[in-house]
């Protein structure tokens, strides 16, 4: 036996009986609650009723809209719209209509809302049941935010990978990017390619245990892993499969996403680089361990390095308590003695043995040789020192009452003869006269240097000059 067809339009539903007469009480009940919020609005578009979902009350207090402009509490990119629908509804053969709009709040916030629209009463009014769009905007807004980001996300990973190809592409080290966990090769740039004697694409997914002799992947790949691991990092020496080449493998482990990978950065065979190499290490064997004190400084004399013999000549605990400071706070003449050291070694690339004392951090004082090198063919330019403890040598060198200058013998040969007071007279002109001319022979005759050094005016010092007959006649 055939079903008969089931109505579903409307018309049918209400012609048929299938829905009883509704009370007005009941009716407005179903309206409320059919609805998020419900508005009864005059054919010239003014508010006559205002109905909130009791089950929805987040609206708050929507009494004052009753007496206004439907287009006084929406936005004004909303009030067209509406217009453009109050009129299409007006004709005679119209049906409901949908409506989008932005309604004002009191505390002008706006909260979207979906109406549709009918009309009731032979066109005298217009029911508007409306639909609250919060929830779906803050959706459709975090859709935006998360697509925007997204985007944002794929420019920054399209950057950065083009940074890298550029990066490995543009540096002469051989580079080689190895996955820990299956032992084979990401990437591959083009000097490595050429180091192990294939091209790139044949390298790319490959082991990285055979592309070198004798060697296993689990063995293999755990001895990069324990050099890596390691403080000191010592080359891995092996020879390619492919090209018959000894190359040097030094490996550097990093993660990534989660993911463990090596960095391995080979070298040319070693005998290529051997001198450089041993030089390298001799000197800075002779840095740490050497008994002579070794500095470097910059433009300015602030020490950058020291090395751990200058730590204990002048009793530092460690680099971080010298470094910053200026070589002057270490010299017994200060800043006079660091101007003749600067001086010097920029005017002639080098300076040797120049005589003085250097402080401790208690203000001991100790005798020592300095030789300055001065650095011109690099970016930043110093100067290295080597600060030689004299102290016992000036105590061998340093001559008895019997030997020696002239003065000191003319003064000897006073005794007997002459009375103290002229003797100390005498010797006192000595005295003065070689401080004098060592003063001068240190600052290689510049005037301006000897008299800071001797505390004296730059006239005090002609006067003396002219006194012992150290002026030459081209300076008178």
């Amino acid at each position: 036996m055939a079903k008969k067809p089931v109505k579903t339009d409307t018309k049918h539903f209400l012609d048929g009986m299938s829905l009883a007469l509704i009370e007005p009480d009941h009716l407005s009940e179903i309206v409320a609650t059919a609805a998020d919020i419900s508005l009864l609005v005059s054919s010239e578009g003014r508010v006559t009723a205002v109905m909130i979902n009791p089950h929805h009350p987040a609206f708050g207090q929507l009494e004052g809209w009753v007496g206004k402009h439907f287009n006084d509490i929406v936005t004004e990119e909303s009030r067209e719209k509406f217009n453009r629908r109050l009129k299409a509804i007006a004709a005679p053969d119209a049906k409901s209509l949908v409506v989008e709009v932005n309604h004002l709040g009191s505390a002008m916030w706006e909260f979207p809302i979906r109406y549709t629209m009918h009309r009731i009463e032979k066109g005298k009014s217009i029911l508007m049941l409306g639909r609250d769009m919060r929830a779906i905007a803050e959706m459709q807004q975090q859709l935006v935010m998360a697509q925007i980001a997204l985007e944002r996300d794929y420019e920054t990973q399209r950057e950065m990978d083009t940074r890298y190809r550029v990066l490995m592409e543009a540096t002469r080290d051989a580079m080689i990017l190895l996955a820990m966990n299956t032992g084979r090769i990401v990437d591959v740039n083009a000097a490595a390619a050429a180091m192990l004697g294939a091209s790139r694409q044949e390298l790319a997914g490959g082991s990285i245990a055979q592309e070198f002799d004798g060697r296993r992947r689990g063995e293999f790949l755990e001895s990069l892993s324990s050099i890596a691991s390691s403080d000191t990092i010592s080359p891995v020496e092996l020879v390619a499969r492919r090209s018959q080449n000894r190359l040097r493998v030094i490996p550097k482990l990093f993660r990534a996403a989660g993911e463990r990978f090596m960095l391995c950065r080979l070298e040319a065979p070693e005998h290529a680089n051997a001198p450089q190499s041993e030089i390298s290490e001799n000197l800075e064997k002779l840095y740490h361990e050497g008994s002579d004190a070794i500095l470097f400084l910059d433009q300015d004399g602030i020490i950058t390095y020291g090395n751990d013999a200058f730590m204990k000549l002048t009793d530092s605990t460690h680099l971080a308590s010298v470094r910053g400071r200026s070589l002057g706070d270490f010299l017994a003449r200060g800043l006079v003695d660091l101007r003749v050291i600067l001086d010097n070694a920029r005017r002639s690339r080098n300076l040797r043995l120049y005589s003085t004392k250097i402080l401790n951090e208690f203000n001991g004082q100790i005798s020592v040789e300095i030789s300055a090198t001065h650095f011109t063919d690099r970016p930043g330019q110093g100067f290295a020192l080597v600060i030689r403890d004299a102290s016992r040598a000036d105590l061998l060198r340093r001559p008895g009452l019997t030997g020696g200058d002239d003065g000191m013998r003319s003064v000897m040969e006073l005794v007997g003869s002459s009375t103290l007071k002229d003797i100390v007279a005498e010797t006192t002109d000595v005295v003065e006269k070689m401080c004098i001319q060592t003063a001068v022979d240190l600052t290689r005759n510049n005037r301006l240097a000897a008299a800071e050094m001797l505390g004296l005016s730059r006239q005090s010092l002609y006067v003396k000059l002219r006194k012992f007959g150290l002026l030459e006649k081209s300076d008178e």
